[in-house]
């Protein structure tokens, strides 16, 4: 046994308990959103009050987002994702047994701070991770994201159909959350052996001003772009193939699972990708991909055409997010906390207000010409992907630091 093996257990270790907090992510979150016709139900609400409970969900999540999640910065990434992962699970559960329209935009206001808290603290812990293993893995842990939320829907869907309550499912599923939660605190990467920078800033060094950095606001606003067509697949691409293509409904619904699978193996696939090729031109193609995939099929207007323009979406919008918040986490490792609250929230923002503006495009336009946005907008991202380069990097293709802290030489994947 070499002096370097155990060190290479714990960071494997770690990075499989960072994987069960981006798996648990999205498993409650895929948990929620399959179940939110039940909640409606057993409350009797009309859409209009329903839109109000679920803005309760989003007004949290960008709250902590952008508030709580520079808690990273003063406490490491350890120190905030361990308890907001647990509460991930623990407020999953209030929400079904929620009496009132009140006290389910109370809970949902809650669930919503630890999700958007959360997903600060792992994508800050995944920089750290990825930053130690000494090549590109973050795309990894956005595809085990992916998973999770397939696996939650999916539960939630099964129960459904079972005729299983709404309680019962949340709380078997925010059980099953905790679970995994406990599990990844105990393989998390111990403070002891973090890189310095974050040791750093988690003592009680001042945080900096990064927020007004001009690149932070400029990646936030490509992530911004990128997901807009994130969320108006999950939104529109159904109710584009049934009312604008005539497609059955069954058919329609296969392209928000063309999209998902799409983005899902093209995150899988996505480190590779950038380890060969750089951010820069993995972005580059992935935007044009997205960008030129579906606005064909728009031009095409045909279902079998519309499946294959989300699906073109999907993967090309694959790799763009977990690239973009890797860079804005480069911009400046000892503060990424507070780069990353400021980049993620833009691009939540993105994935809230985009198929809104889609909604109301098409009031005048039509639906087919509104998907031309996401399109465009994509392809800024493809035409602006050089801000990802480090500031002063004259290269085109993009690496980590050269001088970045290392817990053991070439840790394999």
């Amino acid at each position: 046994m070499t002096s370097h093996e155990p060190a290479r257990g714990v960071l494997r270790r770690a990075r499989i308990a960072t994987s069960l907090l981006f798996l648990l992510f999205g498993t409650a979150l895929g948990a929620w959103t399959s179940r939110i016709p039940g909640v409606k139900s057993h409350l009797g609400l009309s859409d209009g009050l329903l839109s109000l409970a679920l803005l309760a969900f989003a007004v949290g999540a960008i709250t902590g987002m952008a508030g709580l999640g520079r808690l990273v910065d003063r406490y490491g990434s350890t120190g905030v994702m361990v308890p907001t992962a647990l509460l991930e699970g623990l407020l999953l559960m209030p929400t079904a047994y929620a009496p009132t329209l009140a006290t389910l935009v109370l809970a949902l206001f809650l669930f919503g701070l630890a999700h958007g808290t959360l997903n600060i603290a792992m994508n800050a812990n995944a920089l750290v991770l990825q930053r130690v293993w000494g090549r590109p893995i973050m795309s990894s842990f956005h595809a085990v994201y992916s998973i999770g939320g397939f696996l939650g829907a999916a539960a939630g869907g099964l129960c459904a159909r079972a005729d299983v309550s709404v309680g019962t499912t949340f709380v078997s599923v925010g059980g099953i959350v905790v679970l995994m939660a406990l599990w990844a605190a105990r393989w998390a990467l111990p403070a002891a052996m973090m890189p310095a920078v974050e040791r750093e800033t988690s003592a009680g060094a001042p945080a900096k001003r990064v927020t007004r950095s001009f690149d932070l606001w400029f990646l936030g606003i490509l992530a911004m772009c990128a997901l807009v067509g994130e969320g108006t697949a999950a939104d529109w691409s159904a109710v584009y193939l049934h009312e604008s293509l005539g497609s059955t409904p069954g058919f329609a619904a296969g392209a928000f699972a063309a999209f998902s699978v799409a983005m899902t193996v093209g995150r899988l696939l996505g480190d590779r990708l950038a380890a060969r090729f750089g951010p820069v031109n993995l972005v580059r193609f992935c935007g044009v991909l997205a960008s030129v995939g579906m606005a064909t099929a728009l031009l095409i207007g045909r279902p079998v055409a519309g499946i294959i323009g989300f699906a073109c979406l999907g993967a090309g919008m694959s790799c763009i997010a977990p690239q973009v918040y890797s860079a804005a986490g480069q911009r400046d490792p000892a503060h990424a906390g507070a780069a990353l609250s400021l980049v993620v929230s833009l691009g939540y923002v993105g994935f809230l207000v985009g198929p809104i503006v889609i909604g109301s495009v098409s009031t005048f336009t039509g639906l087919p010409a509104a998907l031309g946005i996401p399109a465009l907008l994509v392809l800024v991202v493809a035409l602006s992907a050089s801000a990802l380069r480090p500031p002063g990097h004259r290269g085109t293709r993009t690496s980590l630091d050269s001088d970045r802290p290392r817990l053991v030489p070439d840790a394999d994947g």
